[in-house]
Parts: C-alpha cells; sequence; structure tokens
C-alpha cells in the first residue's frame, strides 16, 4: 500500500511540474509575443511559405433592404440587421446559421486547419436565407450553392470555385392601413405612375388594411371631407385615424432628419433643433449600438437615428402650431418585434389624434397622420422598448 501511495505522490509530483512548465513556456510565449522581435531585418519581409494559416477567413452571405425592388444591390440599397442564413453541406446536413451584422454580412468561419471553423473541407455548401413572414427576395437568389475547393497555397487552404455568394436584397410586403372615423363617403385609390391601380371604398367608423401592388407609387383619398394624397415608400403605411382637415396637399413640408446634430455616435437631441423642442429623444449612429438590429434597418437616410431614450416616452412640438404630416418608426431590436407605438398629437392641452402602430425590428412603418396643426407629439410604447424615428416630415 505504501509503495502504491508513494507512485501516486510522485506521479502527481510529476504532472503539476509538467503543468508548471507548460504554463512557464505559455507565459514567456505570451510576453516575448508582447515585446515584439528585437530584429528589424525581418520587419517588411516577403512571405516566402504560403502554407495555409492556422487563421480563419469569413465566407459570408450578404443581405440588403432592396428599396427599389429591383434585384440589383445599388446605391439607395441599405444593407439590413437580424436577417438569419442558414449553412447546409451537399447531403443537406445543417451546419450552422449566422444573422447578418451591421454591414449586411452573415459570416461563417472557414479554414483547414482550424477544427472549430464552420466550413473545413472542400465540397458544395447551400447559404440559405430565412426570408420574413410577409416579404419577398427581390433576386429570386434567397437559396445559393456554391462549391470550395482546396487551395493550399491561401490563407485558409480553401477557396470558392466560381465566385461568392451574390448579394440577397429582401423587400417588405407593402400595405396601407388606418381607421375611418363615423365620416362616410371616402374612397381610397391606389396609383402607379398616374394611372389608378385600383379604389376602395372606406368602411364608414371602421379599421381598414390593403395590399399594395409592387408598382403602386401613391395613394389617394377623396371625399367625406377626408381629401389627402401621400407619395409612397418601400414600406408599410399607416394612415392613422381619417378625420377632416388634414394638411393641404399644396402644404410645403420640411423633413428633419438627425444627422447634423452629431457627428458622434450618441447625443441627446437639444431643443431648437429644426425649429422644435425635443424631449427624452437621443440622436445616434446606426450601428453606435451592436447587435441593435431596429437602429439599422429603421435608418432610411443619412447614418444617423433617433429613438426615445431608455423606452420612456418622448415628446417633440413647439408652442406655435405646426403640421404633423409623417414618420418612420420602427421597433430597435429583434427582441421587442411587435412592440406596439402609442402616437398621441396634442393642440394646444386637446388631445386631436391617438394611434397605435405596431413596429417591426426589420423595417420602419410609414406612419402619416398628415395633421393640419399640432402642438406637441407625444410617442411611447406599450412594453417601454426603444421605438426608432427617421425622416420626420413637417409643415413649419
Amino acid at each position: 500500500m505504501a509503495d502504491i501511495i508513494l507512485v501516486l505522490l510522485i506521479s502527481a509530483l510529476v504532472l503539476a511540474g509538467a503543468g508548471a512548465l507548460v504554463a512557464l513556456t505559455l507565459d514567456r510565449r505570451r510576453r516575448r509575443k508582447a515585446r515584439g522581435n528585437p530584429d528589424p531585418s525581418r520587419d517588411y519581409a516577403r512571405r516566402t511559405s504560403w502554407a495555409p494559416t492556422s487563421g480563419k477567413l469569413n465566407f459570408s452571405a450578404f443581405v440588403y433592404m432592396d428599396v427599389d425592388g429591383d434585384g440589383t444591390y445599388s446605391l439607395g440599397d441599405r444593407p439590413m440587421a437580424g436577417i438569419v442564413v442558414r449553412l447546409h453541406d451537399e447531403r443537406g446536413a445543417f451546419l450552422a446559421a449566422a444573422a447578418s451584422n451591421a454591414a449586411g454580412f452573415a459570416n461563417f468561419p472557414t479554414s483547414s486547419k482550424r477544427r472549430s471553423a464552420v466550413i473545413g473541407a472542400p465540397g458544395s455548401y447551400r447559404f440559405s436565407v430565412s426570408v420574413p413572414p410577409g416579404w419577398r427576395p427581390t433576386g429570386g437568389n434567397a437559396d445559393q450553392t456554391v462549391r470550395l475547393i482546396a487551395a493550399p497555397g491561401t490563407s485558409v487552404g480553401l477557396v470558392v470555385e466560381g465566385g461568392l455568394p451574390r448579394p440577397v436584397g429582401l423587400a417588405p410586403g407593402r400595405r396601407v392601413s388606418g381607421r375611418m372615423s363615423a365620416a362616410a363617403g371616402a374612397t381610397l385609390s391606389i396609383l402607379s405612375k398616374g394611372q389608378v391601380l385600383e379604389s376602395r371604398a372606406l368602411p364608414a367608423d371602421a379599421a381598414f388594411r390593403f395590399p399594395l401592388a409592387i408598382d403602386a407609387d401613391q395613394i389617394v383619398i377623396t371625399g367625406g371631407g377626408l381629401d389627402r394624397r401621400l407619395a409612397l415608400s418601400a414600406y408599410p403605411v399607416n394612415l392613422g385615424l381619417l378625420v377632416p382637415g388634414a394638411l393641404p396637399m399644396e402644404a410645403s413640408l420640411t423633413t428633419i432628419g438627425f444627422d447634423d446634430i452629431t457627428t458622434r455616435g450618441l447625443c441627446k437631441i437639444p431643443s431648437g433643433h429644426a425649429g422644435l423642442d425635443w424631449l427624452n429623444l437621443n440622436a445616434m449612429s446606426r450601428d453606435h449600438t451592436k447587435n441593435s438590429e431596429g437602429y439599422v434597418n429603421g435608418n432610411v437616410s443619412g447614418s444617423h437615428i433617433a429613438y426615445t431614450s431608455s423606452g420612456h416616452p418622448a415628446e417633440f412640438g413647439r408652442a406655435a402650431p405646426f403640421g404633423f404630416h409623417s414618420v418612420m418608426l420602427t421597433a430597435a431590436w429583434l427582441r421587442s418585434e411587435g412592440e406596439v407605438a402609442l402616437i398621441e398629437s396634442f393642440l394646444g392641452e386637446e388631445l386631436i389624434a391617438i394611434d397605435e402602430v405596431v413596429l417591426s425590428a426589420l423595417a420602419p412603418v410609414h406612419y402619416a397622420p398628415m395633421l393640419k396643426a399640432v402642438t406637441r407629439v407625444r410617442i411611447s410604447t406599450e412594453h417601454y422598448w426603444q421605438a426608432v424615428l427617421d425622416d420626420l416630415v413637417v409643415a413649419l
């Protein structure tokens, strides 16, 4: 028994010594790497061995908001965040899923030497974009297969044969929704290039919701004292409660953005910006906060958006009445998909309009009440998640 105990003790000492030696060796390497190489002769030397390194390279699927819906990534389009892409091998086996980042890339680490890499061997791989419900892939390429071949003289030992996956454009399904007051006799017409595509009678004292054709570019409402006209964007439209006395069609409109408030990533909006007072609204660069899908996807122009600070109620307004035409509203996070925004508009102390708008983090809702005169607009969310604002349109 004593011999066994002695052997075990010696073995433990040997293992402890070996562990200490390994730790000491690693520590020396770390310190030597931190200090750098004292020899300047190799600082800018040409590489002579082109064998694969132990590093990893991302092979990516790129996803963008196809604003004009033409299936081509062009100047008016924007990268989308939070879109899930799945990777399968040539047998159809699922390998990994990744969400697109603020730059629109869903990344899959690749290396022929690193076991932790998602892609590690030659073969065919399928990138499959998960298209959100109600959306459409504009280029017909939500599923793409690429073939990787061995390339021993490259950084990760693998290259794509025939080119990387093509950019995948997505466009939201568009619709127009709102509520009718007790007024009757109004008609909503959907136009494309000046031609009426369809007309619908709006039911009195009821909500309505209609799909918009891909080529629709304008809606016009006539009758019942509710006359108004709206140029359509790439996004769903919510007109709110239709009441008489909307902004006249010839009103001079001003679009308020949030790009000229600061060159930094984040800044509270000061009163006086664009001639209005602001309460609890911050201006922020679209990629200032990591993994914030709505801050990226809700940015429709420039580089900055506004959001309700800490998800609490926010306001904008001034003492003199002004027209509140429209604003783009987005949920800040995919975790708050379906959050409900409450928009209350006041003229003095009188609440003249109150609307609820269901938000998405994938794309804005074009909320367009087209109110002729307000002095204060209050925006809050049902569950206190942040709401994102961009391109506030007013008549000052």
